[in-house]
């Protein structure tokens, strides 16, 4: 796995020191030595890359990477250029649209949200291609609760969406009164009329950094 060099190093670092890593490290291993893997090797700690963790100033919960080719690159909810959109992004665009007016882009690449701040961290970083869900139970999720806590210990304000009910899960470990929590049903198609839609969660965000005097988040995906 390509090797996280920035400020995240510091706060998470003890983890890959740790047995739980080791096994999980040896199963990813494996895994790509024998089976088609998502996202490509070198991508899986896009997030942290992209993101570093004095820049972050919201945090987006996803589940696992998505699992056909070409779409995951590390980053949840985004997929490479050229890549249709999955539903879910398709809901997202939209709510986006309604909420602060960005136009829905041709493409489902966020990375421009990762260098505006927002960390879009899967709480499983890989999946076996066209098997959601593969890689769960594996270690990935205490990895990734160690990056939630490292965010909520920041002192600064930070604003954490959680979209559907494993994001929603992990309100119990936000207890730093600095941060602003907004929940919300899942984006998919199976979900996003219960109350998704209109939660206005880009708007809610900036006015929330604005008011703190922390520069919004330019939500616009432009155009490829």
């Amino acid at each position: 796995m390509s090797v996280i060099t920035n400020d995240w190093l510091d706060a998470i670092g003890g983890e890959f020191h740790q047995p739980y890593y080791r096994e999980l490290n040896s199963f990813i291993v494996s895994e790509y030595g024998s089976r088609v893997i998502y996202p490509k090797v070198e991508d899986i700690f896009n997030a942290f890359h992209l993101t570093p963790l004095n820049k972050v100033k919201a945090v987006i919960l996803g589940q696992d990477p998505y699992h056909n080719e070409g779409q995951a690159h590390g980053l949840c909810f985004s997929v490479t250029p050229g890549t249709q959109l999955p539903p879910s992004l398709v809901n997202i665009y939209k709510e986006l649209h309604e909420d602060i007016g960005c136009y829905i882009p041709n493409n489902g690449y966020l990375e421009k949200w990762a260098t505006e701040g927002v960390l879009l961290l899967n709480t499983v970083l890989t999946v076996r291609a066209h098997q959601a869900f593969s890689h769960q139970s594996m270690g990935w999720e205490r990895f990734t609760d160690s990056v939630i806590k490292a965010v909520n210990d920041q002192d600064r304000p930070i604003v954490f969406i959680l979209w559907g009910k494993p994001a929603r899960a992990k309100r119990k470990m936000l207890n730093n009164k600095n941060h602003l929590i907004l929940e919300a049903p899942h984006p998919s198609p199976l979900s996003a009329y219960r109350g998704f839609f209109g939660s206005k969660p880009f708007s809610k965000t900036n006015e929330f950094l604005l008011s703190h005097d922390i520069d919004p988040i330019d939500w616009q995906i432009e155009n490829i």
